[in-house]
């Protein structure tokens, strides 16, 4: 997962590919043509209706594009945004990228399946 500082996030609404969405919306009502980017928000670190929205964007709807993490993002919920679909977070203004990074470091695997590896753990082994 890509990180971004919240001063290197652009968020041209109206640009070509480009698809703001509110955490009410049902991306399952939208037409992706021609959409490259998907930026999903959290309005508060507590309110999780992006990772649906995450979720049903990869799994259900196939989007292969980028989804971004916007909001009140906060380094605690990377591991799981990575694990719902979402390509890129850009962190709330004040946190350091090099301590969001160190979540991904703690965490080597999971058991289960997500938006990204679609078979369990025990599925993926090889003989």
């Amino acid at each position: 997962m890509k990180i971004i500082e919240a001063k290197d996030h652009t968020s041209a609404e109206g640009q070509a590919g480009l698809l703001v969405l509110d955490n009410t919306v049902d991306p399952q009502t939208l037409s992706l043509d021609g959409v490259t980017r998907v930026d999903l928000n959290f309005p508060k670190f507590t309110d999780g209706r992006a990772y649906s929205q995450a979720y049903l964007l990869r799994r259900r709807l196939g989007f292969a594009g980028e989804i971004r993490a916007t909001g009140d993002v906060l380094i605690d919920q990377l591991v799981q945004m990575s694990r719902s679909g979402f390509d890129v977070a850009v962190l709330r203004a004040g946190v350091d990228i090099a301590d969001a990074q160190r979540q991904f470091d703690r965490f080597s695997g999971f058991y289960q399946a997500d938006a990204v590896n679609t078979r369990p753990l025990f599925a993926r082994q090889t003989a």
